[in-house]
């Protein structure tokens, strides 16, 4: 963004934005309109962190896992071109519109669960504001549908990212060679590879995402003094970023056993446990963290992204929707 924006400014064109959802009763938007606005939101968010990500998992699986973030790209760029940038892009671009679509809509669902466990269980009040403890179990729930999407996907992401175009002729002509090659190969099981290594990142990941997400709104509303219709652009920008940077804190070492477990050769992991035994032995305790640089590099502006497109993608469809 070319312009620099104070605290207080608000667009004209986005001052309305619809992010108080915490506060209605029961507490969530339709589901079309979640669903379509997180998907906006996803296409927003690799667009813009796809570069980086591509250098965290060839950092994450020992490609060049020494090398600077920059210098990385650099070579990249002078190897593969511009577009070596975004190779495996295709995967994350046709997966990521319904995963953060569902994503978003398990997010508002699991407020109707929440909200419907205090009222029929509990015999308490529907909930007018959520807590940020309910926000972030309601981020939780959203990775249970949202994994079934996302596991397949990055299986097809990692293996694409990991060869090495400069060097020899590409495995994989594109995503749906890959796909197919992969089903060939090992069948759907294969596809599906690392499921339970995706719950356990995107787990935790989710609800570090929206709680601080969350969290980063209220405070930036109580700096500025305002609603949170009324807070500015910048203010929703950084606390998307800020969501997406305590995401991949908290998500990274999972996302490293995944990526490994993920791009391996068939039979050389018997599971999850045997590639953190194995990376443990090896590399210590260090090696989680690998790839930690292009993840948080990468976290800030692509979720910043990510919220400010579903925000304002959410905003514009309440006038229809609603």
């Amino acid at each position: 963004m070319a312009e620099a924006y104070s605290p207080s400014t608000t667009m004209p064109e986005v001052k309305n934005i619809d992010i108080n959802i915490e506060k209605s009763a029961p507490a969530t938007v339709s589901g079309l309109r979640s669903l379509l606005s997180g998907g906006f939101g996803g296409i927003c968010a690799v667009l813009v962190g796809h570069p980086l990500d591509l250098i965290k998992v060839r950092m994450q699986t020992g490609a060049s896992a020494n090398a600077s973030v920059f210098g990385m790209m650099g070579k990249i760029f002078r190897d593969e071109g511009f577009f070596g940038l975004y190779r495996g892009v295709s995967a994350p671009l046709v997966a990521m519109a319904p995963m953060y679509a569902v994503s978003f809509w398990g997010y508002d669902m699991g407020k109707l669960v929440i909200n419907w466990w205090e009222v029929e269980v509990r015999k308490q009040e529907p909930i007018q504001e959520f807590s940020i403890g309910q926000l972030c179990v309601a981020g939780g729930l959203s990775a249970l549908p949202t994994t079934m999407l996302m596991a397949p996907t990055e299986r097809i992401k990692c293996l694409m990212q990991v060869e090495e175009a400069a060097k020899g002729p590409p495995k994989y002509k594109g995503m749906l060679d890959c796909a197919g090659q992969v089903l060939r190969q090992g069948g759907v099981r294969s596809l599906f590879k690392g499921t339970f290594a995706t719950l356990l990142r995107d787990g935790p990941g989710s609800v570090a995402w929206f709680g601080m997400y969350e969290l980063s709104k209220r405070q930036f509303m109580h700096i500025q003094g305002c609603e949170a219709s009324e807070l500015s652009p910048l203010a929703v920008l950084a606390a998307g970023g800020l969501g997406g940077m305590g995401m991949w804190t908290v998500a990274l070492p999972a996302d490293v056993l995944k990526s490994r477990y993920q791009t391996a050769p068939e039979g050389k992991y018997r599971g999850l446990y045997h590639v953190f035994t194995e990376l443990m032995a090896k590399e210590g305790p260090g090696a989680l963290f690998t790839g930690v640089r292009p993840a948080l590099i990468r976290a800030f502006p692509a979720n910043a992204a990510c919220f400010f497109g579903m925000e304002m993608s959410k905003s514009i469809l309440g006038q229809f929707m609603d």
